[in-house]
């Protein structure tokens, strides 16, 4: 392991691979690490946003990223109280593939770090945990951390903790993130597609104090359970039987398939958070991704958000690591570009909880028609790009500004 780098990237998720992509396509010596040995972890984000892949398009990478198995989702809908309305249609959108693409997040990871080692200036160091930053005169100099080899230590110009909302280079670099709150968690599982009987729409179900979505897999349902924050040891203490007895209430169609949820450890809890981070960078140190805005699943954006982070670090920290003049005010331009587009995303994210998720799992009974707002998209097609937009572009998209280095 090579104790000196211009960057070290503390995290091999989205965020840490693309920004290492990034620097290294443009001459920056970089190194990831990742704490696990593989990317092999299931129930992570799986959705590719028109954001991210006009990112891939930008550094020549997309059609070869459309190679792997994927599917393609062109418009988002959802049986609500029992009626079936489409909610965002991203056919509309100026992106050059307008769709979402759904692809295991391993599959995107592997992919990404496969172009990656292409420049020699690229490092991934697999099994390599990254605990803690070093500094030296209040200044981050380097991390230090732990692999299959033992304790190492890493100098850099810049360390960019891209280590997800669990972070310890955060939080050893004494950065504080306030916890906007969240009312729900969510729980994870999947469950067998059979093609005659189930549909075929990715999307929702709504019912009066239960929410259900599913991504179509093709062969598989990925699905989101929607529950009360703090609610999952009530669901447990009423047993599994009860949990598909429920599911098969919200979902008919699934309950020849419930009964392959055989134990409790088929189903993951995922515990939601938003957190703000209230600074993003200090000297030598640049924090981006769920590191610094935790997000809610709400939209599937937080993978989208994490590579925009990226996007932007690369942009305007390349040339000045490259030169080897970075400095604290370059970081914050990184902060100061971001920051705002994810706080804007999590207020929405907020809002939608608050006035949307909650009331539906407090009810007991279904209203009379679907809300006003999915009235209006049924009657106005057109103004389903309104949502299209926001969950597949987002506030303040990035491009691709830093030209390839020749010598990379």
């Amino acid at each position: 392991m090579d104790s000196r780098q211009q960057c070290v990237v503390a995290g091999g998720g989205p965020a840490g691979l693309v920004l290492g992509y990034l620097l290294a396509r443009s001459g920056v010596r970089v190194a990831v690490l990742e704490k696990h040995d593989d990317f092999l972890r299931d129930f992570r984000g799986d959705t590719i946003h028109p954001s991210t892949l006009t990112v891939l398009q930008d550094v020549g990478l997309l059609e070869r990223f459309l190679e792997l198995p994927h599917d393609e989702v062109a418009e988002l809908s959802g049986d609500v109280f029992g009626e079936i309305v489409t909610i965002a249609d991203f056919r509309r959108l100026p992106a050059p593939r307008p769709f979402l693409v759904l692809v295991p997040q391993w599959d995107f990871l592997d992919f990404i770090a496969g172009e990656a080692r292409r420049f020699p200036n690229f490092t991934l160091h697999m099994g390599a945990k990254a605990e803690s930053v070093l500094e030296e005169g209040g200044r981050v100099v380097g991390v230090r951390g732990k692999g299959h080899d033992g304790a190492f230590e890493i100098r850099a110009d810049l360390v960019v903790a891209a280590d997800g909302r669990h972070t310890t280079i955060r939080d050893s670099a004494g950065l504080n993130a306030i916890d906007v709150g969240a009312p729900i968690d969510v729980l994870w599982f999947h469950l067998p597609r059979d093609p005659q009987r189930h549909p075929s729409r990715t999307g929702g179900i709504i019912r009066a104090g239960a929410i259900l979505v599913m991504l179509n897999r093709q062969s598989y349902w990925q699905c989101a359970y929607v529950i009360p924050k703090g609610g999952f040891e009530t669901l447990q203490a009423e047993g599994l039987q009860r949990f598909r007895e429920r599911l098969a209430t919200v979902a008919p169609f699934f309950a020849p398939d419930v009964a392959t949820l055989e134990t409790w450890d088929a189903i993951k809890l995922l515990t939601v958070q938003i957190t703000d981070l209230e600074q993003w960078h200090r000297d030598g140190l640049l924090v981006i991704g769920d590191a610094a805005h935790a997000m809610s699943p709400v939209g599937g954006v937080g993978i989208n958000l994490a590579i925009q982070d990226a996007v932007a670090a690369a942009n305007l920290l390349a040339e000045p690591l490259r030169g080897g003049r970075l400095e604290a005010n370059h970081l914050a331009a990184v902060e100061k570009r971001r920051h705002w587009p994810a706080r804007v995303t999590q207020r929405a994210q907020v809002a939608i909880q608050d006035t949307v998720l909650s009331p539906v799992l407090a009810r007991t009974d279904a209203p009379a028609g679907v809300p006003l707002p999915l009235k209006l998209l049924q009657r106005f097609p057109r103004l389903r790009s309104l949502p299209a937009r926001l969950v597949g572009i987002g506030v303040r998209p990035e491009r691709v500004r830093v030209a390839p280095h020749p010598a990379a």
